[in-house]
């Protein structure tokens, strides 16, 4: 185990100012506080942040991300508290303990939604201090190096979790050589049989080919020395899981693949790298399709360097890095490598951000964006995976996207209301479709229609997670609007049928009589059944006391207003007589002709809905509310559909299910105040699921039971009326 003096003198050869005193506090007191506790392996527990300071030395990182390392598991694991640390140490240091402690309680491999709530909670908390999620990358390292005293069952979990979400991370932040350690550890123990076969033939390969490596190399030196240039040339061979991960991408065996080793000229110059580049280029032919230079357009995490491919001495592919020393610090350290916090004394906030954390921070904002956490994970992990390609547009700027990116993408790119609009696209020119596959260097122009809104279709064209987020709400935010109109539509009719004057000022007013936000809330509302447009008209009019009878049968004939109770629930099939039998109604609940109906899942139907039937053949009839979305599976199927109508009797009212969401502060008593309202309604739970949204909110998904729409509609009103509620919504199918 490394000792106080050790650690000290690590960080003394890159810092020579480095506050000792503080390092040696720090040590002293993790050693103590973690005391007689051990390691699955049997070491004392206190050898796990040491390392961790260990690996963040190597990065040349500050003193307070140094002490930071050292006490990241006081909090949780032993008698440590915040304010003894903040006492001890400072705020700054306390604050990045503190985010470490909430990172480790998360557990990212779960189910999917709760996985994704989990990964929104891990990037706000590094998103104030990148130091957080250098000292949990480090942690992460120190833990996959010790994986084999990890309890069986628990491995894979850990190394799937480093796949998924930590190496990918390592290398948006630049930290490629932590990103390549973290990927073989986690491929060796998610599939040791390839590991193992996969490096068996690169240790045959390197006996067998003796000395290329180092014959490369001197060539090389001596290629490039001859015109005056001081450079440093190293040959590698490349890791397993890169191997693995190309095989599988190319598709090819591994004797197919001829770059297994890989070569780097570090220079001192830029100049010197575009020198050395014709050096290459005049002495061995360049692989066609295999130049890239991220020099002149780098990387966005910051990675710059020009790539190229020869065929070299020996007539072997030799896959050639061109790199500043500059430029090779960041290449293997990545944001780190930016010294941040160095020479600041540890208190300044950034005094450069690189364009990896302005990538993490752009990720951050997307939380603002409403969307669900499952699509806040799918487009973090499209972000994080994806290999890039750099487009153009007319005036120059680039832009940077996945791989297989569209034009829809990169219009979405340059501006959410620019991909909104987008109708075409010229690509280099030239009219091309919006599903072409842009590649390295195209220039792009977006062409653009007002009043254009993407089709749903776009969403499974786009590789980008911020493009399929926008087009989801571009189309709930037109399927809103249509049932906005609708909806409008239905009240202007109500209200003058009622002899009243159609005024949208008066009915704003009213609006909150409506447990509504907006008035578009209530056309909306109206359109999709969930409000009767009688009410409406009772809110502007208080004196206004419904239709007469004969209004109401006129009514009625025109299909606007919810069927009332009494009317039997019944349905033709194609080929019946319209008037059905009335031997042929079907009960809401049981079986009558052998066809057992059922209500829609994740949703019900009430009577007061406007509602459709879905025949299965051999299962039944299902129950769905009109305004459903899942009914749009069985658009392509109108020999399914069946016309149904309610058959309940006032007389013996009975409960129908509906699931409703709510999002409630998470404070004592919250769950009790919104069953207090259901019950006082005469609603009954009938199924309650809650998880956590974030540390201030919970949401809570209830299956209830209600008598019709108007009881639905007064519960809801009822909790949105509670200061614990924040939000309240029917779930429709």
């Amino acid at each position: 185990m490394m000792r106080q003096y050790e650690l000290v003198e690590r960080v003394r050869r890159y810092n020579p100012n480095t506050d000792e005193a503080l390092l040696d506090r720090a040590y002293v007191y993790a050693m103590r506080a973690h005391g007689t506790q051990k390691r699955a392996s049997g070491d004392p527990y206190f050898s796990h942040p040491l390392e961790v300071a260990a690996i963040l030395t190597d990065l040349k990182l500050d003193d307070a991300t140094i002490v930071a390392a050292l006490l990241h598991d006081t909090i949780e694991d032993t008698d440590a508290t915040r304010d003894e640390i903040d006492k001890i140490f400072g705020h700054q240091i306390g604050a990045l303990v503190e985010g470490l402690t909430k990172i480790k309680k998360l557990d990212l491999v779960s189910k999917q939604a709760k996985q994704a709530e989990n990964l929104r909670k891990l990037l706000l908390a590094i998103a104030d201090d990148v130091r957080v999620l250098l000292v949990k990358l480090a942690d992460r390292l120190h833990n996959m190096r010790t994986l084999k005293w990890v309890p069986e069952e628990k491995r894979s979990r850990v190394a799937q979790e480093t796949l998924d979400i930590y190496a990918p991370l390592a290398g948006r932040m630049g930290m490629h050589d932590m990103r390549e350690e973290l990927e073989d550890l986690s491929f060796r123990q998610l599939s040791p049989e390839a590991y193992d076969s996969i490096l068996g033939r690169l240790q045959a390969l390197k006996e067998s080919n003796g000395e290329l490596v180092a014959a490369i190399e001197r060539e090389l030196s001596d290629a490039i020395a001859q015109k005056g240039i001081g450079a440093l040339v190293t040959g590698r061979q490349k890791r397993p899981h890169s191997i693995w991960r190309k095989m599988e991408r190319k598709s090819v065996a591994f004797e197919q693949l001829s770059d297994i080793y890989g070569f780097r000229i570090i220079v001192d110059t830029v100049e010197e790298c575009y020198a050395a580049l014709g050096v290459v280029h005049t002495k061995w032919p360049l692989v066609p399709g295999r130049f890239k230079d991220y020099v002149s357009t780098p990387k966005q995490n910051d990675y710059r360097s020009i790539h190229t491919t020869v065929v070299g001495p020996g007539r072997q592919r030799v896959e050639l890095q061109i790199r500043t020393r500059q430029m090779h610090e960041i290449a293997e350290y990545g944001i780190a490598a930016h010294a941040l916090y160095k020479d600041t004394g540890g208190s300044d906030p950034l005094t450069r951000e690189s364009s990896a954390y302005a990538w993490l921070r752009r990720t951050i904002e997307l939380l603002a964006e409403g969307s669900s956490p499952e699509e806040f994970l799918e487009h973090t992990k499209l972000e994080l995976f994806h290999d890039q390609v750099f487009c153009f547009t007319p005036k120059g700027r680039l832009i940077t996207l996945p791989r297989r990116a569209t034009p829809i993408d990169f219009a979405y790119a340059v501006h959410t209301g620019v991909g909104d609009r987008a109708v075409g696209a010229k690509i280099n020119g030239k009219i091309s479709p919006l599903v072409s596959e842009l590649q390295n260097g195209d220039e792009v122009e977006i062409i653009t229609a007002a009043g254009q809104t993407p089709p749903a279709a776009w969403e499974s064209i786009v590789v980008t997670g911020k493009a399929r987020a926008a087009i989801r709400r571009a189309t709930r935010a037109a399927v809103r609007a249509q049932y906005a109109g609708l909806g409008k539509k239905i009240v202007e009719r109500a209200i003058v049928r009622a002899g009243k004057v159609f005024s949208e000022e008066k009915l704003a007013a009213s609006v909150g009589r409506l447990a509504r936000a907006s008035l578009e809330d209530v056309y909306a509302a109206v359109g999709r059944g969930e409000m009767r447009s009688d009410d409406v008209v009772k809110a502007v009019h208080p004196e206004w006391t419904g239709p007469r009878p004969e209004e109401r049968a006129a009514l009625k004939g025109e299909g606007w207003f919810e069927l009332e109770k009494g009317q039997s629930l019944k349905f033709k099939i194609p080929g019946i007589e319209s008037d059905p039998d009335p031997q042929t109604a079907i009960p809401i609940r049981g079986i009558n002709r052998e066809l057992p109906v059922r209500f829609a899942p994740n949703g019900g139907a009430v009577p007061g809905d406007r509602i459709v039937g879905i025949l299965s053949p051999g299962e039944g009839i299902t129950i769905y509310p009109i305004q459903s979305p899942a009914l749009q599976d069985f658009e392509e199927e109108p020999e399914r559909w069946l016309d149904v109508r309610w058959d309940v009797e006032e007389d013996d009212p009975q409960r129908f299910p509906v699931q409703i969401v709510v999002v409630a502060t998470n404070e004592p008593g919250s769950l009790a105040q919104i069953a207090q309202v259901i019950g006082e309604r005469d609603g009954n739970i009938e199924n309650l699921r809650m998880s956590s949204r974030s540390a201030d909110f919970t949401r809570m998904v209830i299956d209830i039971g209600v008598y019709d729409l108007r009881h639905l509609n007064g519960i809801l009103s009822d909790l949105r009326a509670r200061p614990v509620v924040s939000s309240v919504e029917r779930v429709n199918g």
